[in-house]
C-alpha cells in the first residue's frame, strides 16, 4: 500500500509516521508514507498556498491551483483509488472505514489547513472526506496520521500476530475485554482465575462475555449500529 499526505506542514508527519508500526511497515516494505510539501506547488516568488475568502469572512483558505497541481503530479505516476480530504465535517471515521481502505492499494490523504480549502477542490477532485471527531484542529496533518497508523496497522504482515489486529476493539462492534499480564497478583490484586486455568473455551467464553459486558455499559451505542 501507498499512502500520499499532502500537507503545509510536512514536518507535523516526521515522528508519527516513521515510528514503531508505522516504521516496521515501511521496512518491511507492505507500506509507504509520502508527504508532499504543498509549498512545493506554491505561486508565485513567495510559493503562496492560501489566500483570502471571497465574500470578506475572516481566515485564509488552501488555493485550488497548487492542490491540484500537486494531485494531477501524483495521478501521473500511478491511478488512486480514493483521494481523501481530512475535515470535521466529513463522515466519522471509526474501525469499519478503517477496514476498507486497508484492502486499498493507493491513498491520497488532503490536509487542510488556515480555514480549510477552496470548495471546488472537494467537488472535483476529492473522492471521500473523514472526521476523526467532532472538533477542530489547526490541521489535518494529525487526522492524516491518526488514520494512516488505523489503516497500516490492519494490513498482513504488519503487526506479528495478525490475529491480535481482529481482537482489537470495535471489530465486530464490540469493545475489547479486559486484559491482564503477569504476575498473577499484585498488591492482593488477582488476574481472573479463568485466565489462568489453561481451560481455552472456558476463556473464550469468558473474553465474549467481558466484551459485551463491557460495550453495555460503556458504548451501548456501538450495539444499535
Amino acid at each position: 500500500m501507498r499512502i500520499d499526505i499532502i500537507t503545509a506542514v510536512p514536518e507535523l508527519l516526521e515522528g508519527p509516521v516513521n515510528q514503531s508500526i508505522l516504521k516496521r511497515a515501511q521496512d518491511k516494505g507492505l507500506a509507504e508514507i509520502v508527504a508532499h510539501n504543498l509549498r512545493d506547488y506554491g505561486q508565485g516568488a513567495y510559493r503562496q498556498i492560501d489566500d483570502k475568502i471571497y465574500g470578506g469572512n475572516a481566515g485564509m483558505v488552501l488555493m485550488v491551483e497548487p492542490v491540484d497541481q500537486c494531485i494531477t503530479d501524483l495521478k501521473k505516476e500511478r491511478s488512486y483509488d480514493e483521494i481523501i480530504y481530512m475535515t470535521p465535517d466529513g463522515e466519522r471515521f471509526n474501525q469499519g472505514i478503517a477496514n476498507q481502505l486497508s484492502l486499498q492499494q493507493n491513498l491520497i490523504l488532503l490536509c487542510g489547513h488556515y480555514k480549510g480549502i477552496d470548495e471546488r477542490i472537494r467537488e472535483h477532485m476529492v473522492t471521500r472526506e473523514i472526521s476523526i471527531g467532532d472538533y477542530v484542529l489547526t490541521g489535518g496533518e494529525l487526522a492524516a496520521a491518526i488514520v494512516t497508523d488505523a489503516v497500516v496497522r490492519l494490513i498482513p504482515g504488519v503487526i506479528s500476530d495478525e490475529t491480535s489486529a481482529l481482537t482489537d476493539s470495535f471489530q465486530d462492534n464490540l469493545l475489547s475485554p479486559p486484559i491482564y499480564t503477569r504476575p498473577a497478583e499484585y498488591k492482593g490484586w488477582k488476574v481472573p482465575d479463568v485466565l489462568t486455568s489453561g481451560n481455552f473455551a472456558e476463556i473464550e467464553k469468558w473474553n465474549d462475555e467481558m466484551a459485551l459486558k463491557r460495550t453495555q455499559e460503556r458504548r451501548p451505542d456501538l450495539l444499535n449500529d
